[in-house]
């Protein structure tokens, strides 16, 4: 669409990214199809709409060559108007449906609104309409559909891609891929769902087009898309059309505040006069949910956005964006990819991506359809080590990735509930590399969960580690963005190979403006109090996990509600803004073992006294620790003669090297509490008299929880011994 200046594509080594072809120009039949095209678009975005050159490139070598091509151009600039203009033409000459794999619900939403509005009829195939999908498949097989959207995790599933994917391969007029950059590793966001697309297109007939857009890929990712793009084909060369990547209304800037309390009291201040809506993206759930509601307590009208948001609050939070009924969402990166508002006026980061393309990635939803979108970056000390946990769930070493290959050639199928019985990998990371073995070949999902298939498998080392180090590049290069003194946006498109970057002349560096620093003292002292507001609710367990009995512990199903704990309180969670640098700092591996500061001592003390309990604790018992033993039984005690508490002892454990290494796997985690966790000897007699004597629920103090087993244990000990009811209460928790 004409909505910017054209840019001829580029060349790279061994892939071609032709010009326009001048013959398209003068041949009559291209003419007609292109006339046929521009009224297509018009339909879709309105009377004075006009073909780009490389968009009619890309429709071109679609419909008339049935070619394979990637699109990598800048957000706005058009990639959804080629694939349904594409779509459009080659129903009217018989072909089957356009199936479109897209990564998100939002994208997804806004795709079906403007296919709608061009006459083009689409559905979905997704998690959130499950009841929909028998009626969807009836449509396409009735030919009542022009456009299917699947998302990439349907392709993983085995129904899906045993009865369905066949089908839609085998009559599909047109593929496109959406958000390719997540085909390949070396992308900023790559998810293993995307690597099934392989095996479609492997299925696809000879002479059906196929497409990939991204608006994010440096060279490296675009060379090994268009290289997957020829899966499949022996035909020409995927066609490359990749343009400049300035978004000439985008603003950058900086603003370095060290402390979080004047990052929040800036934002407070400053967003309401930014004009229009807009995002602020946080980097963890807990920035998220705590942002929010500080700006709401403000007078702002907010919501938070995350990947633990109900799906249909998603929605209804989108739809409120989209309508202008809040100012902001404030956000994780779960609001990403394909939301579209064209006249979002702003997006601020309350913490920096780890990465300049993603981060490129994330601002690209600002300034599509206004002259002017501010922004902000807001660094923190604390981002790099945010960075260092996501990077640690990295793909797992080969030890890890064997056992779990041989436990499915022993005993597959497993579920990955039962798998986690022997592999100790956390279940997000679990499934995340069984889905990598799938595309691979060595493992297959089945009815029942995950079986060995048997084929040879290599552990691609140099690959993985290529990856970790690339990562640790764009690391780099993003604490290099926020200490940069030249152009900003030069940057950021130097970083992804956009030979045609040139100084803006609109950031802070090239204009020398920058935004005031100074805070409103009213702001600041409201955000220090929000901060400093301790308390995090610890959901007690309720359900032992599956397969217990492999590991010969014999706990399984529902807990039963007599040995259950009630639900805990932390003072924060090691991802807030507030609480947790103290708490990061305090717990550290390696951190000196010394009793808490007065101010870790009154936030607690603040936590029990916000406590809404039905009955108000009697005692308190703590877990034991080899690590930090001097600063728990400490702070217990404090707290026993602040509360008036009667300190009743602690459990122990039943031998000197206690649970041993610590596991992150649910399943192994409760394996090791369960035999270790005993009763200190004469915790039952001081219990017993506690209870003659003033009965009520005892405290269970530790240092923090992260599985949450622990915790569970203990109670269900305590409970046994007598006490009517346990209240968990850690200095940390694990979150978001």
């Amino acid at each position: 669409m004409d909505n910017g200046p054209d840019v001829g594509p580029l060349w790279y080594e061994g892939i071609m990214a032709t010009t326009p072809d001048p013959t398209l120009t003068t041949d009559p039949a291209a003419g007609e199809l292109r006339e046929r095209a521009e009224a297509h678009l018009r339909a879709l975005a309105g009377d004075s709409a006009r073909l780009r050159e490389d968009q009619w490139t890309a429709i071109h070598a679609l419909v008339a060559d049935r070619r394979r091509a990637l699109v990598v151009q800048r957000t706005g600039w058009g990639k959804s108007a080629v694939y349904f203009v594409a779509t459009a033409l080659l129903r009217a000459r018989g072909a089957g449906p356009t199936v479109i794999v897209s990564p998100l619900l939002a994208l997804m939403r806004n795709q079906i609104s403007a296919a709608e509005r061009a006459g083009i009829h689409a559905r979905t195939v997704n998690s959130a309409n499950t009841t929909d999908w028998q009626a969807v498949y009836a449509d396409v097989a009735a030919g009542g559909v022009d456009v299917l959207l699947v998302s990439p995790e349907r392709l993983n599933n085995p129904e899906f891609r045993e009865r369905v994917l066949p089908e839609l391969a085998a009559g599909a007029g047109l593929v496109v891929i959406d958000e390719a950059h997540c085909v390949s590793d070396w992308g900023h966001d790559f998810r293993p769902d995307y690597r099934r697309i392989r095996s479609l297109l492997l299925d696809l007939p000879d002479g059906v087009p196929v497409l990939a857009t991204t608006a994010t890929a440096n060279e490296r990712v675009t060379r090994d898309v268009a290289e997957q793009l020829r899966a499949g084909t022996d035909r020409d060369e995927t066609l490359v059309l990749r343009g400049a990547l300035d978004r000439e209304s985008l603003h950058l800037s900086v603003v370095d505040l060290p402390e979080p309390t004047d990052r929040l009291a800036w934002l407070a201040d400053r967003l309401p006069r930014i004009p229009g809506s807009g995002i602020v993206y946080t980097l963890t759930v807990a920035a998220a949910e705590e942002t929010a509601r500080f700006l709401a307590e403000q007078g702002m009208e907010v919501r938070s956005y995350t990947g633990q948001t109900d799906p249909d609050e998603r929605r209804a939070a989108e739809d409120d964006l989209l309508a202008d009924r809040v100012k902001a969402l404030v956000a994780t990166s779960a609001l990403g990819m394909g939301f579209d508002k064209p006249d979002l006026g702003f997006v601020v980061h309350l913490g920096a991506p780890s990465s300049p393309i993603s981060y490129y990635q994330q601002v690209g939803r600002a300034g599509r359809g206004v002259e002017r979108a501010e922004v902000v970056l807001l660094p923190g000390r604390e981002d790099v080590r945010i960075w260092e946990y996501f990077a640690s769930l990295s793909f797992p070493p080969e030890e890890t990735v064997r056992r779990t290959l041989d436990a499915l050639a022993e005993g597959g199928p497993l579920s990955v509930a039962r798998l986690e019985t022997r592999v100790d990998l956390r279940r997000s990371r679990l499934e995340q590399m069984l889905k990598v073995l799938d595309v691979d070949g060595a493992v297959r999902r089945v009815r029942g969960g995950w079986e060995a298939t048997g084929r040879p498998w290599s552990y691609d080392t140099e690959r993985y580690e290529a990856v970790a180090k690339a990562r640790e590049t764009e690391q780099r290069a993003m604490l290099d963005y926020i200490a940069l003194d030249t152009c900003r946006m030069e940057f950021l498109r130097r970083q992804l190979d956009d030979p045609a970057a040139t100084a803006c002349g609109r950031c802070d560096n090239c204009t020398g403006r920058t935004w005031e620093t100074g805070v409103d003292p009213g702001r600041r002292e409201a955000a220090a109090a929000h901060l400093d507001r301790p308390g995090v609710l610890i959901e007690p367990r309720r359900q032992w996990p599956t397969g217990m009995d492999t590991l010969g512990v014999s706990l399984s199903g529902r807990i039963k509600p007599e040995l259950q704990a009630a639900p805990g309180r932390a003072l924060g969670r090691f991802t807030d803004i507030g609480w947790g640098t103290e708490l990061r700092a305090l717990l550290a591996e390696g951190a000196p073992e010394a009793p808490v500061s007065d101010h870790v001592l009154q936030g607690l003390v603040r936590v029990l006294a916000a406590w809404d309990w039905d009955r108000r604790p009697v005692g308190a018992v703590v877990m034991p620790s080899r690590t930090r033993p001097r600063m728990i039984n400490d702070l217990a005690g404090r707290l026993c003669a602040l509360g008036r508490l009667a300190p009743v002892g602690s459990l122990a454990y039943a031998t000197p090297e206690g649970p041993g290494e610590r596991r992150h796997n649910s399943a192994m985690r409760l394996a090791q509490v369960h035999r270790a966790l005993v009763p200190a000897p004469g915790l039952a007699e001081a219990l017993a008299d506690l209870q003659a004597a003033t009965p009520g629920p005892v405290l269970l103090i530790d240092d923090h929880t992260d599985t949450g087993w622990s915790l569970t244990v203990g109670a269900a000990i305590l409970r046994e011994l007598g006490a009517p009811a346990v209240l968990p209460l850690t200095l940390a928790t694990t979150g978001g």
